[in-house]
């Protein structure tokens, strides 16, 4: 199975380098040197980690044959794409893989059903599930703990105790409100 583990940014520096924004909680496993990645779009790629590096917090790559900025600025925005197997777990229990997440129906504590997962978006601050509901609408559930109280692979579900207003937009509270003075 492939999975999406980088998205290539800005050329840093002369020497072929590239800034990466990271989409594993691994890094260190699948962007080692060495690791060969497939890529979209497939033309750029297959590409061949160099070296690694952190620099001011950011993951700085270089690939094989890339010696020079045009080079690394010719693979901004490419998606780097590793080959994982299925039945790999990640090595926390409390993590997930993007794929075990996908069509996991959605249902709150009490067994209500809500939807199921249909895309997982994953945003600086945290991620999203894209949750399609049965009617055809979709919601977004952000992806942290206080919501997402329970993925149970087994089941295939995941539980959610969601805040007023977040499923339904009638059980909206108004958190403060302007004075018309």
């Amino acid at each position: 199975m492939q999975l999406v583990v980088a998205r290539i940014g800005r050329a840093h520096g002369i020497k072929g380098e590239v800034t990466v924004e990271v989409r594993t909680d691994e890094p260190e496993l699948r962007l080692a040197p060495g690791a060969v990645l497939a890529t979209d779009p497939a033309t750029t790629g297959p590409l061949t980690i160099e070296t690694g590096r952190v620099h001011s917090g950011r993951l700085l790559l270089r690939f094989e044959g890339v010696r020079d900025r045009n080079a690394a600025e010719a693979l901004r925005n490419t998606l780097l794409i590793a080959e994982v197997d299925p039945e790999e777990l990640p090595e926390d229990p409390e993590e997930f893989y993007d794929h075990q997440l996908m069509d996991l129906d959605v249902v709150l504590a009490d067994g209500t059903e809500i939807g199921r997962i249909t895309e997982i978006s994953h945003l600086p601050s945290q991620d999203l599930f894209i949750v399609e509901r049965p009617d055809g609408s979709e919601v977004m559930i952000p992806f942290v703990e206080k919501i997402v109280t329970e993925i149970d692979l087994e089941e295939q579900r995941a539980v959610i105790d969601p805040p007023p207003g977040l499923i339904d937009d009638s059980e909206a509270e108004i958190a403060s409100s302007r004075d018309d003075a």
